[in-house]
């Protein structure tokens, strides 16, 4: 592969869309660590593993600064990490509302902000944001999500605003439903009531989510900042 194109740190790369993206920039050349609350190592060769859990500020702090100690400043950020705990609203728990919000939004916050001023110096550094179809549209059941969702658009943008000129680059994955652990685990009902959904007429795969985020990640992506792109068969009709 020669020399390594960039140090990529993917959380929530241990399985899903996150791994086959680590699975597949490892494959172009770059250096990629995965975390994940485990910190379960890839099956696929030449990438590296980090034990971090993203709603908490002091576990991203450690995670980073091993990174960098191994490897150096990380270069692309994939803040991929995300939960679920869908319920009526009226039925949601405090917990169910904090812990989502503290790990699909505040955590990503917080992880770009970490990896900032190393980006910021070099005037070079990627950052890609997994959202979801569901921040776009909305989902009954799922309030806290489809919030912790959404607010990473308002991020990306509002970033992009402050750090576009310095070579930095910003964006939004929002797939729809892609064929993950999360799927596969659904009644055959529920699934058939999901595809009757989708223009398309079928699931995504993960790699198709990966090839996207290479493309933004790559030098053929440097103009592209603030962007929503969703990977999701027509389902949100590009919203």
């Amino acid at each position: 592969m020669g020399e390594k194109l960039g140090i990529v740190f993917i959380t929530g790369g241990n399985r899903g869309i996150g791994a086959a993206t680590g699975h597949l920039l490892a494959e172009a050349g770059y250096q990629v660590v995965i975390g994940s609350r485990t910190g379960e190592a890839s099956s696929s060769p030449g990438i590296s593993s980090v034990r971090i859990d993203v709603s908490d500020a002091g576990s991203i702090e450690n995670s980073i600064t091993e990174i960098e100690d191994r490897f150096g400043p990380i270069e692309i950020l994939i803040a991929n990490a995300g939960i679920t705990r869908d319920s009526l609203l009226m039925r949601m728990s405090d917990a169910d509302i904090e812990d989502t919000i503290n790990t699909n939004l505040i955590g990503s916050i917080r992880l770009a902000r970490r990896v900032l001023r190393p980006m910021i110096k070099a005037k070079s550094g990627r950052i890609v944001f997994i959202s979801s179809v569901v921040g776009l549209l909305g989902s009954a059941g799922q309030v806290n999500y489809a919030a912790s969702k959404a607010g990473l658009v308002g991020a990306a943008r509002s970033l992009t605003r402050e750090v576009a000129s310095r070579g930095i680059t910003i964006n939004v994955v929002a797939p729809g439903f892609i064929d993950t652990d999360m799927t596969a685990s659904l009644d055959e009902s529920t699934k058939k009531a999901i595809l009757d959904t989708i223009p398309a007429g079928r699931y995504g795969e993960p790699s198709e989510v990966a090839q996207v985020i290479k493309f933004l990640v790559s030098q053929e992506g440097a103009y592209i900042s603030g962007a929503v792109i969703p990977v999701d068969g027509g389902l949100g009709m590009g919203h």
